[in-house]
């Protein structure tokens, strides 16, 4: 019997983004430096197969520092931790290695930077992420005002409208926080904002290019961890973009093929924290029931890439 054609339509970039990397080499590369275990505070990022497969070679996860036995390494995650952490680790004289992605450490200088200056700050995020908490913790309780959508812009109340500056979290859709930005403006003309801005490279660019492919699939399946906040953006991206039927899968074996109807073209990305080797598995479950033709959409190329900490260079 033959099979019906598809098209997979791959967007470009996807998956890994350089912090991301970092992260993961940061856990191995203390592993073989230290030996096994190695403790990590929080998942690295935001994906279960990675996590797993850290797991399988020494690392040992948990969610606070008092489940890490003294004398063993630890290492934060990637979406960067409150002042309060590292303190703590100083306190029992804990060896820990920062994995916060640099371009969540240059938000997190930002904030102290406006605290210091005696600016309140609205950080526009999704509460109770990890990113957002380590952010915020970079200041005293009270600092930061979170605002999470255009209905919370247009009813923040700062102590001061005049000594007022706003930072985001770097995984958000860049449509909703121009949308945000705006209003604030709006209300807060002398608003300060980020010389740059705040959400990274690797969000903007899996934005754009599922942006770019979303209108000419029947269906957009984003490769992600249903906890990964760039995972999730990029579903609803797709959705806005002309691609109603736009899904989130972790692994290959959650697609309900049938559930996707009848489709000649489907659109294929992966969040920030998900790895290519989920792409090509979703790729080959595909190919079990289609004559599959790839074609990549590339809308730039990515080379940025960041150094280790010193500690494990030598």
């Amino acid at each position: 019997m033959s099979k019906a054609p598809l098209t997979i339509v791959l967007a470009s970039p996807r998956g890994f983004c350089a912090g991301v990397d970092r992260a993961i080499l940061i856990v191995e590369a203390a592993i073989e430096k230290y030996g096994r275990p190695v403790y990590v505070r929080h998942e690295i990022v935001h994906n279960k197969f990675v996590v797993d497969g850290l797991k399988a070679k020494g690392a040992v996860f948990v969610d606070e520092l008092t489940e890490v036995p003294d004398g063993v390494p630890v290492v934060f995650s990637a979406h960067g931790v409150p002042k309060s952490v590292p303190e703590a680790a100083e306190s029992r004289g804990l060896d820990y290695l920062d994995a916060t992605c640099p371009l969540v450490t240059k938000v997190h200088r930002e904030a102290e930077l406006h605290h210091d200056m005696g600016r309140q700050i609205v950080m526009i995020g999704h509460k109770g992420h990890p990113e957002v908490i380590g952010t915020m913790g970079q200041v005293p309780d009270g600092a930061v005002l979170l605002v999470e959508d255009v209905a919370d812009a247009e009813t923040v109340t700062p102590a001061d409208p005049d000594k007022l500056a706003y930072i985001t979290q770097t995984t958000l859709s860049v449509d909703d926080t121009t949308a945000i930005v705006e209003v604030l403006k709006r209300r807060f003309p002398d608003i300060v904002g980020p010389r740059k801005d705040d959400i990274c490279y690797a969000t903007t660019n899996r934005q754009i290019a599922v942006k770019t492919i979303a209108p000419h699939c029947d269906a957009v399946m984003v490769i992600g961890a249903p906890n990964s906040s760039n995972s999730k953006r990029l579903v609803e991206v797709a959705a806005r973009s002309g691609c109603e039927r736009s899904i989130l899968v972790q692994r290959a074996a959650e697609v309900d093929w049938d559930a996707l109807g009848e489709i000649g073209r489907l659109g294929i990305t992966a969040g920030a924290s998900a790895p290519e080797v989920l792409v090509e598995e979703v790729i080959a479950a595909a190919r079990d029931r289609f004559d599959v033709t790839i074609e990549e959409i590339k809308v730039t190329d990515e080379t940025v890439s960041f150094k280790l900490p010193p500690q494990l260079l030598d």
